[in-house]
């Protein structure tokens, strides 16, 4: 069953203008140390941020509260599977929140997606909720 689906947009030169604003200020208020390691390896690091950026807001999005409800930025974080795969994490409020929306007998997935086109970043999140099965 769907318990939630959010999507964002991002602009990548807005994102790039905001890490040459305020750089390390920005990266440690909004992106974990997994997620600034991943995108300073890449070729286009402002696209890099600017999917997880959009990662994050469609998260907040399909947990049904937006940012404003005391979500972190660092609560939601992107990880890589070794395929490349992208997988959201979920610690804190977000997970608190989550657990809240996951029925009884079954296991939330959270599923994400990312792709970029210059100068767009887009991100879709839809979580699921699985019986657990013994």
């Amino acid at each position: 069953m769907i318990l939630g689906i959010g999507s964002d947009l991002a602009n990548i030169d807005r994102i790039s203008a905001t890490l040459d604003r305020f750089g390390e200020r920005f990266k440690n208020r909004v992106f974990t140390e997994i997620e600034q390691a991943k995108a300073e390896r890449r070729r286009d690091v402002a696209g890099t941020y600017a999917k997880r950026w959009a990662a994050k807001e469609a998260c907040s999005k399909a947990l049904g509260t937006g940012l404003a409800m005391g979500i972190s930025w660092k609560d939601m974080a992107v990880k890589n599977l070794r395929t490349g795969q992208p997988v959201m994490e979920v610690t804190g409020w977000a997970k608190e929140r989550l657990d809240e929306m996951t029925p009884p007998g079954h296991e939330a997935i959270i599923h994400v997606t990312l792709t970029d086109d210059h100068p767009w970043a887009q991100a879709f999140v839809v979580i699921e909720a699985r019986p657990i099965t013994e």
